[in-house]
């Protein structure tokens, strides 16, 4: 190990504890213990440009562990991207570009939002099958255009997570050669030591999930750390773990204690911890020889590789112009479905439940959209959710459906790391009341104004004879609490079609999309363009209306029959559908008055929680307690959805 690397990582390390002790708040504990680790990882492996952050072919760093973003944000600074002194000085102060844990698109050369423990690790197993698919479609003998390598940095926390265990089995199932992971291993977690809460043997443990499995003794040994990434990328079909074992909080006088991992050094520790390392640099500064040797070594190595990159796609575009103009293409994702005469079509009257047609508008979206890849969470066949081009695997790396099995969490996060990827859109399914075990990783969608696609078929009670267990009440409340999400409940197979053309679109925000098990009637009075706007008005009486009643979904259908009949009893109500709230609030007040207007009682119904719709209505009719199991015919009566009770129930409320 040479006498700069050691200059360059007590130079991170001391910065990186100043940063954190100028903050007031931070976690030291892993920028002490696993400096080694990033610092040789970005000098000597990754591949990545700051004059081109969106170079198509650079590596992908993911830090899982994301309460270790001081260690990211120096690489940043150090590596040439807009992080600048004076925006490490600020760090998790008010606007400054480096927050308290990594956000995408807020910093420049941040991949992915972290700090839930585990789903940095996740959603690298999306990118990594991201580059894997890719690389298959247009690599060419001498021309590989797509192949880089996925790193994270993860800790014991991380590993603790179900949602990488659930990631890191089909990692192994898959064979993603090109996802390493350095796992932090420093045997201290926040509560502790490890071995108070998990006894496990990482290496047994991984080789069982079909990964190559290395360690590295002295996490302090540069070179030790590199020969293990050099190994790690001789893998032919297995991703690697590298279990570096470190000592959390290396240098300061609390180290290898729990006590260090989330609380700031005093002055007076952080100058103990600057004569153990024998550190006498000024404070919150790099040293010119550090500065100069990122810049040979990550800034101008990058630069370099991607001018070779360059320049291998001009030959690569003379050679094989139609693949180039694809890959453009999918660079660009300048994909547009714009000749719909042969998507599939529903006359009225006729009756599908909305999962079929989705199932079918997919199949269809499939052949029109060559960059979508995604599946269900071992329901494709009741969702009717499924990606085109067989299954995905060692055997078919063409293959755009994905078995994810029975992981629903790491489903979504892994949806998302494709997406994030860049060139592909993920999207994924299930039943509607699972979405409780991945709304984290929607959540982070979301977060990350990510168009990733989350597909939910079941919607309702009319599970029917599954039970409570089945039957969602409160997920469509949960989601339509969560910022920026567009929640679209469909009524029949012309909205269904329009939710998923506009799904598909070039968005800066994740949209689940629902449908139901039942069949519905396909409505004449539907429309593509009001759906697009999150609501509009099907139904007006032949009177003046004094009233407004709203509804998505299965429901749409049987509230039109009752506002039909509560005419013949002299009562005028308006119908709406609402698809999507999320749309419709973004809507100009014009237009909302026009199908809400303010002067109309108004009352609101759906098959589950009731809370949401108060935003629009006086009056709900919902359901608030959980489900039953029995026929779906009786669940109607069971829960007053009938039209009769319908009516019944608006008589009341309307007057």
């Amino acid at each position: 190990m040479k006498t700069i690397d050691t200059k360059c990582v007590n130079a991170l390390r001391v910065f990186g504890a100043e940063m954190i002790t100028n903050a007031k708040s931070g976690h030291p504990g892993i920028v002490l213990g696993a400096a080694p680790i990033i610092h040789t990882l970005y000098t000597r492996h990754l591949n990545v440009n700051s004059e081109d952050d969106k170079w198509f072919n650079r590596d992908r760093f993911v830090l899982s562990a994301g309460h270790g973003s001081t260690l990211l944000y120096m690489m940043l600074h150090l590596s040439g991207f807009d992080v600048t002194l004076d925006d490490l000085k600020n760090f998790r102060q008010k606007g400054s570009k480096t927050p308290g844990h990594p956000e995408v698109g807020h910093t420049q050369g941040v991949e992915i939002t972290t700090g839930p423990l585990g789903q940095g690790f996740a959603t690298s197993v999306g990118m990594a099958i991201a580059e894997s698919y890719l690389g298959a479609k247009f690599n060419k003998p001498g021309y590989d255009v797509v192949k880089h390598y996925t790193y994270v940095l993860c800790g014991d926390g991380d590993l603790q997570e179900g949602v990488c265990v659930e990631a890191a089995s089909l990692a192994g199932h898959l064979g993603l050669k090109h996802l390493i992971v350095l796992y932090d291993s420093n045997d201290i977690q926040l509560d502790g030591e490890v071995s108070l809460a998990n006894s496990e043997n990482t290496k047994e443990k991984f080789e069982a999930m079909g990964w190559n499995y290395l360690l590295v003794e002295d996490g302090n040994d540069c070179d030790k750390i590199d020969d293990a990434i050099k190994e790690a990328k001789k893998s032919e079909n297995k991703p690697t773990i590298i279990e570096i074992k470190t000592i959390i909080g290396y240098g300061a006088n609390n180290s290898g204690e729990s006590s260090v991992h989330g609380k700031p050094l005093s002055q007076d520790e952080i100058t103990i911890l600057r004569n153990n390392l024998g550190y006498n640099e000024a404070p919150l500064t790099f040293p010119e020889e550090v500065k100069e040797f990122y810049k040979t070594n990550v800034i101008d190595r990058g630069y370099k590789e991607d001018s070779n990159w360059n320049e291998m796609l001009v030959a690569y575009g003379q050679e094989y112009p139609h693949e180039y103009a694809d890959f453009l293409q999918f660079i660009d994702e300048d994909f547009v479905v714009s000749d719909l005469d042969n998507i599939p079509t529903y006359e009225p009257g006729t009756k599908e439940s909305t999962r079929k047609v989705m199932g079918k508008i997919l199949d269809w979206l499939g052949s029109e959209l060559p960059n979508i890849i995604g599946g269900s969470a071992d329901l494709s066949s009741s969702t009717m959710v499924k990606g085109a081009d067989g299954i995905y695997g060692p055997s078919n790396p063409l293959g755009r459906n994905i078995k994810f099995g029975v992981r629903e969490f790491a489903m979504a996060a892994i949806t998302n790391g494709l997406t994030l990827h860049g060139g592909l859109r993920g999207f994924c399914s299930g039943f509607f009341v699972f979405s409780d075990y991945l709304k984290p990783a929607v959540r982070l969608a979301a977060l990350m104004n990510l168009p990733s696609l989350f597909f939910f078929s079941h919607d309702s009670v009319c599970v029917g004879e599954d039970g409570p267990t089945h039957q969602p009440i409160e997920q469509l409340a949960m989601f339509r609490a969560t910022p920026n999400l567009n929640v679209v409940r469909p009524a029949d197979a012309t909205e269904m079609t329009s939710a998923l053309l506009q799904a598909f679109e070039k968005n800066t925000y994740p949209t689940i999309i629902t449908s139901s098990r039942q069949a519905v009637p396909n409505l004449d009075v539907t429309q593509a363009e009001g759906a697009k706007r999150g609501a509009y008005v099907v139904f007006t009486p032949s009177k003046v209306a004094k009233n407004t009643i709203i509804a998505c979904g299965t429901e749409l259908a049987t509230c039109i029959e009752a506002a039909k009949e509560l005419e013949k009893q002299k009562i005028y109500a308006n119908v709406v559908s609402m698809p999507s709230m999320f749309l419709f609030d973004q809507q100009d007040e014009e237009y909302k008055e026009s199908v809400l207007p303010k002067n109309l009682r108004t009352v609101a119904v759906e098959m589950g929680a009731s809370m949401p719709w108060y935003k629009y209505a006086s009056y709900v009719k919902g359901i608030d307690t959980f489900g039953a199991s029995m026929p779906i015919n009786d669940i109607y009566e069971a829960f007053g959805f009938r039209v009769e009770d319908l009516v019944e129930y608006f008589k009341t409320v309307l007057k």
